[in-house]
């Protein structure tokens, strides 16, 4: 039988207690940190490899589903370590120029043993989002994203896939296929670059990695211009697995089973994900499924199928699955049954997910209640900067400061903007003086642009509280500043079932209004979601809800957040800024009162 929640979080052979120093400052701003210290942190990626491959090197490392989607391909340690010793040799022997190994597609072995082989050999390794290749209607963004980043060589699964993409972007380098590799001219096989053994020149290259050495290039998502090229370095990466495993210390006695569909273009899914699994020997299923419809039930299948340890989410991700637990006790059952927590970032969680995951716990686990946890960082800090190790009552704490990091918070408006400072902190950006400068401030603290404040101004363990993006809040005519952050997530959870996501508009005007996606239910029974939100409306103003929580308006759009657009994120969330920028129009639409369309 598992250690009941109480117990496995009391004790600090499994959980790290809660401890922060608060240290203020004359000017009113004051910072957090961890009085534990860092400990040691390997020097390189590549050393976790070498580490597991030695000492279990049958032990299952990743696995992703065959073709024909009835099978599991698995790769153990050791076969893991040969494949990246082959490749990384077949590298080595192309004498390509300076540069990065610049891979194009979705996640998959072939996807993950390249970047294990470049960055095993010195190379930096640099993961696209799928959509800027597959679902762009031009590709201009993949173009100028290869243009900044100066590949030395582009993996993509398959060439007849992908041949379009590149052919835009006129590449004149090596490119590399895990299929129809002879669809593209002077394609390269997959298979072929692995097809030389390794030699000692694998090992030499190996050990000339220094640990300031740049691991990786992830990009920002660019919604707001250009995408910036985040230098990961091998310090950095190594660094925050050692400390998010001081305040997961289960994880030396338990190895992670995950079940992950989280990209490998961004840092959840590559840094804290796939680096955790690394990191301590454990396995990943590399899963087909999405939080999108037709692909959320691959996702259930192999949930139910492997039966991870450890389930890595976004909200939108939770959401999509919960019908399904919801409905079925057995599938719930087998879903969580060997489940030690179930982690959400990159957005809030609705307190309504919150509510609806635990309730399902509690009906098919009785008496041993799901440890609902989460993080926040981004991809400049590796990612994690705090961590809730220690049971929540509810969505909105975002934890504590990780060993060897300072997070300050600085009076801006009437919120209190959060910056870090650490050994896990970015350098800059690649090639951009200007904007690396910018991203930090006099005392070299990284600028994250997110607001929070004390759960407890007297205890500061007790976490901090996420409040939004300093940049996304805005003032009504009144002068009156809207946090939309936290007000968005607050008004989904009332609005569940019948709401997807929703928009906050009212920038200089004088009331709040919405733009709102329908979930398929609300989709489904238009007039109930038109009469829901007309009431809660309604609610809030008899309640005396001020202006700056109480939406005057809401429209229900058509169509729903287009990903390609960039809308909505790959990793399912609503881009605030994009949307109002795209819908215009429909913004415009909310504040006219002659709009019969407009809910008042």
């Amino acid at each position: 039988m598992p250690t009941p929640l109480i117990d496995f979080l009391a004790d600090p052979t499994q959980v790290a207690p809660p401890r922060t120093v608060r240290i203020d400052f004359d000017d009113g701003s004051f910072s957090l940190r961890s009085p534990v210290a860092l400990e040691p942190y390997a020097r390189c990626i590549g050393e976790w490899l070498e580490r597991w491959a030695r000492e279990t090197p049958d032990a299952l490392a990743l696995a992703e589903r065959t073709p024909d989607g009835n099978a599991w391909r698995r790769l153990s340690y050791g076969a893991l370590r040969e494949a990246v010793g082959r490749v990384a040799q077949g590298l080595l022997d192309r004498d390509l120029p300076p540069g990065p190994i610049v891979v194009l597609s979705d996640n998959a072995i072939d996807h993950a043993v390249l970047m294990l082989a470049a960055m095993h050999i010195g190379r930096t390794a640099c993961s696209l989002s799928s959509a800027y290749s597959r679902m762009a209607k031009d590709f201009t963004r993949l173009r100028q994203m290869l243009q900044a980043l100066r590949p030395a060589l582009v993996h993509a699964s398959d060439a007849a896939v992908y041949g379009p993409a590149l052919a835009a972007c006129d590449l004149d380098v090596p490119c590399v296929f895990s299929a129809n590799a002879d669809a593209w001219p002077h394609g390269i096989a997959f298979a072929s670059l692995a097809a030389a053994p390794e030699t000692p020149a694998v090992r030499a290259a190996f050990e000339a990695i220094g640990p300031d050495d740049h691991a990786k290039y992830l990009l920002t998502s660019g919604s707001t211009g250009t995408p910036k090229v985040v230098i990961n370095t091998h310090r950095m990466l190594c660094a925050n697995q050692q400390q998010m495993a001081q305040v997961w210390p289960f994880l030396q006695h338990e190895k992670p089973v995950l079940v992950d569909w989280l990209p490998w273009s961004h840092t959840f899914g590559a840094n804290h994900n796939l680096h955790m699994v690394l990191a301590h020997g454990g396995a990943l299923y590399i899963d087909e499924g999405r939080p999108a419809p037709g692909l959320v039930e691959k996702t259930v299948r192999n949930l139910r199928e492997v039966q991870p340890t450890l389930w890595f989410n976004v909200p939108r991700g939770f959401d999509m699955v919960l019908p399904a637990l919801e409905a079925d006790d057995a599938l719930a059952r087998d879903v969580l049954q060997r489940l030690r927590l179930a982690f959400y970032a990159a957005a809030a969680l609705a307190p309504s997910t919150w509510r609806r995951l635990q309730a399902v716990a509690e009906r098919v686990r009785p008496g041993r209640p799901l440890w609902l946890t989460t993080s926040w960082g981004c991809t400049e800090t590796s990612p994690a900067i705090t961590s809730a190790h220690w049971q929540l009552d509810g969505a909105g704490c975002i934890g504590g400061p990780l060993p060897g990091l300072e997070l300050k918070f600085v009076p801006n408006g009437d919120k209190l903007e959060m910056r870090v400072k650490g050994v896990s902190v970015f350098p800059g950006y690649r090639d951009a003086p200007r904007e690396s400068a910018a991203a930090f401030d006099d005392e070299g603290y990284y600028r994250i642009g997110d607001a929070g404040f004390l759960v407890d101004a007297q205890r500061p363990e007790r976490g901090v509280m996420f409040n939004g993006r300093v940049a996304e809040d805005f003032k009504l005519s009144s002068g009156t500043w809207v946090s939309v952050g936290t007000l968005r997530v607050d008004l989904v959870s009332r609005l569940a079932p019948l709401v997807q996501d929703l928009v906050i508009t009212g920038h200089d005007r004088d009331a709040i209004g919405l733009l709102v996606f329908a979930s398929p239910a609300g989709a489904a029974d238009a007039g109930a979601l038109r009469e829901r939100l007309r009431a809660l409306m309604a609610e809030l103003r008899d309640a005396g809800a001020g202006s700056s929580r109480c939406p005057a308006c809401a429209l229900v759009l058509d169509a729903p957040p287009d990903a390609e657009a960039g809308e909505i994120t790959d990793k399912g969330y609503i881009n605030q800024r994009a949307v109002l920028i795209r819908r215009a129009e429909a913004v415009a639409r909310l504040y006219d009162e002659s709009d019969a369309a407009v809910i008042r």
